[in-house]
C-alpha cells in the first residue's frame, strides 16, 4: 500500500464521518461546519485523482461562497431546533426510500466499474481528468447543449431574483432613485420671509410686566 492509497483512505474516512455528523448534529452551525470539512476532504480526493481544477472549484465555490452564505443565514435566523425536529419520524419513510434509491444507483455504477466495463475510456482520459483543456473541450463540443441550457436556466434565475427584489410591497418603505436624482433645490428648500422682531422691546416689556406683578403682590400683602 503506497502513500497515495493511505491518503485516499484517510480522506474518505474523514469525509464519511463528516457527512454522518452533518445529518446527526443538533446544532445547524455545527452541521454546516462539518459539511465544509466534507468538502475539503472531497477536494483532497480530487487532488489525488489529478483533478486539480475540480478540487479548486469545489473549495472556492462551495466552501468559499455557498457554505459561507449558509452560515450567515443560519446564524442570522432564529431557528427553533425543537420545532424542526417534530416531524422527523413523519419524513423518515420518504427519506429512507430516497436514500435507498441513491445507494442502489451508486452500487450499480460501482459494480459496473468493478466488472471492468469502460476501463479503456478511463485509461485514455485519466491523465486529463481534471485539466482545464480537456474539460473545456468536452463542455464546448460533446456537452455544448447541456451547457447552454444550464446557462439559460441560470439567466432566468438571475432575472427572477432581480424581479422579486424590485417588486413593490405595501409593508416596506422605499424611495424612487429616479425622483431622488431629478430633485431640485426649490423642491427641498423653501425660503420664507418673516417680519423682523425687536428683541430689546420684548425684553423691556417682559421686565416691566415682571415689575408690575411684583408691585401688585407687594400691595396685596
Amino acid at each position: 500500500m503506497d502513500f497515495t492509497t493511505v491518503l485516499f483512505y484517510v480522506f474518505s474516512a474523514v469525509m464519511v464521518l463528516a457527512g454522518l455528523r452533518v445529518i446527526t448534529a443538533k446544532n445547524p452551525v455545527h452541521a454546516a461546519l462539518f459539511l465544509v470539512l466534507a468538502f475539503f476532504n472531497a477536494a483532497g480526493i480530487w487532488m489525488l485523482l489529478k483533478a486539480e481544477f475540480l478540487a479548486i472549484v469545489l473549495v472556492l465555490v462551495y466552501v468559499g461562497a455557498v457554505m459561507v452564505l449558509f452560515l450567515f443565514v443560519v446564524m442570522m435566523l432564529d431557528i427553533n431546533i425543537d420545532r424542526m425536529r417534530e416531524g422527523f419520524w413523519g419524513y423518515l419513510p420518504v427519506a429512507s426510500g430516497v436514500g435507498a434509491l441513491i445507494v442502489l444507483e451508486m452500487a450499480a455504477v460501482l459494480w459496473r466499474g468493478f466488472l471492468g466495463q469502460g476501463d479503456a475510456p478511463a485509461e485514455a482520459t485519466v491523465g486529463h481528468i481534471g485539466g482545464t483543456h480537456e474539460l473545456g473541450r468536452l463542455i464546448y463540443t460533446q456537452y455544448i447543449y447541456g451547457f447552454e441550457i444550464a446557462g439559460l436556466i441560470l439567466l432566468v434565475a438571475i432575472i427572477a431574483a432581480v424581479a422579486l427584489t424590485l417588486r413593490k410591497r405595501k409593508d416596506t418603505k422605499a424611495i424612487d432613485p429616479g425622483l431622488a436624482v431629478r430633485v431640485k433645490r426649490n423642491d427641498r428648500l423653501k425660503i420664507v420671509k418673516m417680519q423682523t422682531v425687536n428683541q430689546k422691546a420684548i425684553d423691556d416689556a417682559a421686565v416691566a410686566a415682571a415689575a408690575a406683578a411684583a408691585a401688585a403682590n407687594k400691595e396685596a400683602q
